[in-house]
């Protein structure tokens, strides 16, 4: 019995130490962060050009998703060599056939492995139902994340579209009236489309690319786990009724199914380490925005494109606020409605919350005493000559606006405070408020759950793994020993000689 223990704990200790102390490499977000690793040396081998992978975090690379599928290769090498031990030994004892003289023929070695076996089936056990529950808490955890990302591009497609619908009226309105701007505006509503367009293709394309991943992996995890579960009970059975081709079935079987279990332990290895990668873009996300590889795959308008769309709507409505303000000016000026003190003018002018540099919105420019620009119809109405009343009757109760130029500022006005109503919009949509709050809430609240989450999975799916190991290897030295010998039903001791 010391000889084959031996041989099992060397095994075991070879498992642990190649699945588990091996260096932990995580690509970052940031440029800043990947030059930083290479100073340090932290590299990924890519097994697509049998290079180092020096990029940064992005799952539009394949290189990035070949290096970070390589950090399971310690899963996979394993489970290659389980396979091919397997064939070895099955053509080994085809060609051999070897005897039961390797053990000990009393019956405390008969007790023993047998005891090992039940142990180690108690191990297994536990360890499945483990990995099932990990399996589908990692899968809840994923989803919610997932969820959480796709859903913020989905609100600024809303967001978007809001503002589309908006600036559609507003053009309406000005299209009789100014034909350039309402061109201009048509054109920004072109681009807002595009934008729009763009995000529901990210949203839907990976939307259903995490979907499906997802649950392939879970639906894996349950297939083999599931049968590999029956498989192990159904050992026991056989082993206890002494059938020894079904047992020599079913540990074939098993030593398949280990194999799959290693592949799924190197599988888990990745996503761990994937995980790891999501969420530290994530936290570099919010220390450096700007220079993230996040920005490939982001939700956001194009930067170039949003800030025109704002640069262009605060020019028309910066030159549209200072024309009327000129015009008011004559206007007391001509009349003398400077020296009135009737209340209805307030300042005297409409407040204009675009600088005239580079027409950024700064809304405290305006005093309590400004007139906001929707209110100047109300204004202006105390003041227009409507059509039924005659000229003369019109200036002798100080009505000097016709009805035509009051239309016409109508328009005006209702469609500028329209853009404002939109700006905080627009304003939202070009800085990426609600994907960069989005990432925010993810990295603080989200991360370190879900990490943790596919970290326990892997935990659990490598024990699951080495117990298989020792398990199908004591029922191959089960086996071994029981070739030959006549048992009583469920008996784990021999019959003796006499018996025969």
């Amino acid at each position: 019995m010391s000889k084959p223990n031996g041989v099992v704990a060397a095994f075991m200790l070879l498992l642990f130490l190649t699945s588990v102390v091996s260096p932990k490499l995580v690509v970052f977000g940031s440029s800043a962060h990947d030059d930083e690793d290479h100073e340090h040396g932290f590299k990924r081998p890519d097994p697509l050009r049998f290079k180092y992978y020096s990029g940064g975090y992005n799952v539009t690379n394949k290189h990035y998703w070949a290096s970070a599928a390589f950090t399971g290769v310690h899963g996979y090498a394993i489970a290659a060599i389980w396979a091919l031990s397997g064939l070895g030994f099955g053509l080994f004892v085809r060609l051999k056939s070897p005897g039961s003289g390797f053990f000990s023929d009393s019956d405390c070695c008969y007790v023993v492995m047998f005891l090992l076996v039940i142990l180690f089936t108690v191990f297994t056990i536990v360890a499945t139902g483990f990995v099932l529950k990990q399996n589908q808490s990692s899968l809840q955890r994923t989803n919610k994340l997932k969820n959480t990302i796709l859903e913020a591009g989905q609100e600024m497609c809303s967001t978007i579209q809001r503002v589309i619908n908006n600036m559609t009226l507003i053009q309406s309105q000005l299209l009789k009236y100014d034909k350039q701007t309402s061109l201009l505006l048509n054109v920004t509503i072109r681009r807002l489309g595009n934008e729009s367009q763009t995000i529901q293709n990210f949203v839907h394309k990976n939307g259903h690319s995490i979907e499906n991943g997802v649950h392939a992996s879970q639906a894996s995890h349950v297939v083999i786990l599931s049968i590999n579960l029956i498989s192990v009970v159904a050992a026991i059975v056989l082993l206890l009724l002494h059938w020894h081709h079904g047992f020599i079935t079913i540990i074939i079987l098993c030593w398949i199914l280990t194999t799959l279990c290693w592949v799924l332990t190197g599988f888990d290895f990745f996503l761990h380490n994937f995980a790891d990668d999501t969420c530290s873009a994530f936290e570099d996300f919010e220390q450096n925005p700007q220079n993230n590889s996040l920005s490939v795959i982001l939700p956001c308008m194009n930067s170039t494109h949003s800030d025109e769309v704002l640069s262009n709507i605060g020019y028309i409505i910066h030159k549209f606020i200072s024309e009327i303000n000129k015009n008011i000016e004559l206007v007391y000026l001509s009349f003398g409605l400077h020296q009135q003190d009737d209340g209805l003018f307030g300042s005297g002018k409409i407040c204009d919350p675009f600088s005239a540099a580079n027409y950024t919105y700064v809304p405290e420019k305006c005093s309590k005493n400004d007139i906001q620009i929707g209110e100047l119809p109300n204004v202006l109405s105390g003041f227009t000559c409507y059509g039924e009343n005659s000229i003369k009757n019109c200036r002798r109760q100080g009505k000097f606006i016709p009805q035509n130029a009051y239309d016409k500022a109508r328009a005006y006005s209702e469609s500028v405070q329209g853009m404002l109503d939109i700006y905080p919009d627009l304003q939202s949509l070009t800085n990426c408020t609600i994907v960069k709050t989005t990432f925010s809430e993810v990295a603080v609240n989200q991360c370190t759950s879900f990490k943790f989450s596919i970290r326990l999975l892997w935990s659990w799916m490598l024990s699951l793994s080495i117990f298989m190991v020792a398990l199908v290897i004591s029922w191959v030295a089960r086996a071994w020993q029981d070739k030959g010998r006549q048992f009583s039903r469920c008996s784990i001791i021999p019959n003796p000689p006499d018996r025969l």
